[in-house]
């Protein structure tokens, strides 16, 4: 559980990174902050590409830079998410959500919903997530 005050910083930082949008294509910026559990916040926006498949969403664009900078074992205590236009939904991804359940379990997802922002466990946007046993 974070803090209404982590809550409403990471809602400013996912706002603030996502003006950074490389997104010629589909006119939507998108941002992110991610709290770890060394109390760090991580920022990523998304980046599009004239071939789609090589764009990368804010999500995984902050997940891996926490990674890069933390290590392997980091594990996310929260996630907050943006867009603009904030005019509706704004979830992420599968994909995003695979690469989140990957470093943190039932962990609050933030994000809008119109002109407010609601918080979801992790687990009821990705209840079954792939996981290899090794």
């Amino acid at each position: 559980m974070i803090s209404p005050e982590m809550r409403q910083t990471l809602i400013q930082k996912a706002e603030e990174i996502a003006l950074n949008s490389y997104s010629p294509y589909s006119e939507f910026k998108v941002g992110c902050a991610l709290l770890t559990e060394t109390n760090q916040i991580y920022t990523g926006t998304n980046v599009e590409n004239a071939s789609y498949g090589l764009s990368i969403c804010a999500e995984r664009s902050a997940v891996f830079s926490a990674v890069a900078k933390e290590g392997p074992d980091m594990q996310l205590k929260a996630v907050a998410i943006t867009s603009v236009p904030r005019s509706h939904l704004t979830s992420p991804c599968g994909a995003c959500r695979q690469v989140i359940a990957e470093f943190g379990k039932n962990i609050p997802v933030i994000f809008p919903n119109g002109s407010t922002y609601i918080d979801v466990p992790l687990e009821e946007l990705l209840s079954y997530q792939f996981i290899l046993s090794v």
